[in-house]
């Protein structure tokens, strides 16, 4: 008898698990701080308020995920330089502008936490604005105020590559020398300035894809709470783009937030590896689908679609990420850590996460590891709404 009852057991706790997650899950405010669909839209021209088989993020299934505020990514190149890059962050906010024009009373644009509370009263999906990267500003402080004006709610200070102003983690590990050479490490005086006339706009200084020097900097001069809005745990996987412990527990101190970023590559530190293999093998269509799409990343997004059962193996478990929530919230407290899943801006993210409607599942997860309801809404929204009210004020 008792060899009967222990499964029973087992299956009736998985049961309640579930329900509680889902209920814990779809009561909470749900907010993702990264998601590039913007920046793809202007290339594939797709309608976001209906259901798409491409990308990973539509209104319909972030209704099904029971994402409610989506802070979309404006983002260039490092090609887009001085006289062009500013108008192509405007280009991708009035993309937005008019998905939200399509919806009427379906979809808002929020500025601060008093607007999304309201949009989320009333069942609607909020919409915010995420600069990625400090070129887009073209070294110009009316530029700031420009995009801050259209609803900019963080700007991330460098991409991959470095302003005249702040460097990046990219360029700070792989040209560490000649940003030496000529004198350039960190944030310089103007990176400074701005620093400062970002926190009397109430805009968040984002600090995923700088530099060691850069994040330290910005930590001595800020008065405001920061926040990385897509990174991970470096101890889990040494990545340059993913926080080491002493810039995690400084980012603590200051009170800002992480928001864990699902790209396989920066949950996984064998991904990097199994996918340059992948891409071998298939080289030749890669080639033909970049010339269809003029944009390599959209290219390997597409061959991954083409060949979904062997790019699934390539992607890691979504034990993985949860790990790096788990670690985080571990190390520094459950206060620091939320959701940032550069959804749309990446090729391959954990088996189990393919676009926005698969967010419960990690509300499945943090319940098993005993995760309490108050705790799990502060990693799914409410450490984003602190932070963002700690800025504006409001």
């Amino acid at each position: 008898m008792k060899k009967l009852l222990l499964p029973l057991l087992l299956l009736l706790t998985t049961i309640i698990q579930a329900q509680d997650a889902k209920t814990i899950h779809f009561n909470a405010i749900l907010v993702d701080t990264h998601n590039d669909a913007l920046s793809n839209q202007l290339i594939t021209k797709v309608d976001l308020s209906k259901r798409q088989t491409i990308g990973n993020l539509d209104l319909p299934r972030a209704k099904e995920g029971g994402l409610d505020v989506q802070v979309f990514s404006i983002w260039c190149g490092a090609e887009h330089g001085k006289g062009n890059a500013f108008n192509y962050a405007n280009r991708e906010i009035d993309s937005l502008y008019a998905l939200i024009k399509r919806n009427p009373g379906k979809m808002v644009l929020a500025r601060n936490v008093s607007d999304i509370e309201k949009a989320v009263k009333k069942g609607q999906f909020v919409g915010m604005i995420g600069v990625e990267g400090g070129h887009m500003i073209e070294d110009r402080m009316d530029y700031i105020d420009a995009l801050a004006k259209r609803g900019m709610r963080y700007i991330t200070l460098t991409w991959n590559n470095s302003t005249s102003w702040a460097t990046s983690a990219a360029d700070e590990v792989h040209h560490k020398d000649s940003l030496v050479k000529a004198g350039h490490v960190g944030l310089s005086d103007y990176g400074k300035q701005i620093v400062h006339h970002l926190n009397d706009l109430g805009v968040m200084v984002d600090i995923s894809h700088v530099g060691e020097q850069t994040f330290y900097d910005v930590i001595a001069t800020t008065s405001k709470p920061v926040i990385a809005s897509h990174s991970c745990a470096y101890t889990l996987d040494p990545n340059q783009r993913n926080m080491k412990d002493d810039q995690l527990k400084a980012l603590a101190k200051n009170g800002g937030v992480v928001f864990v970023n699902f790209y396989s590559g920066f949950v996984d530190s064998t991904y990097m590896r199994k996918q340059a293999k992948f891409l071998r093998i298939h080289h030749a269509e890669l080639d033909s689908l970049s010339k269809l799409y003029h944009d390599h990343d959209l290219a390997v997004i597409k061959l991954a679609t083409l060949h979904k059962e062997e790019a699934d193996q390539v992607r890691p478990p979504l034990s993985m990420l949860i790990k790096h929530i788990d670690y985080i919230a571990k190390l520094i407290g459950v206060d620091h850590v939320g959701i940032g899943s550069d959804f749309d801006g990446s090729e391959s993210f954990p088996q189990e996460m393919d676009d926005v409607s698969d967010y419960p599942k990690i509300t499945e997860e943090l319940v098993k590891l005993h995760y309490s309801e108050k705790d799990i809404d502060k990693i799914l929204g409410g450490n984003f709404l602190r932070v963002l009210k700690a800025n504006t004020g409001k």
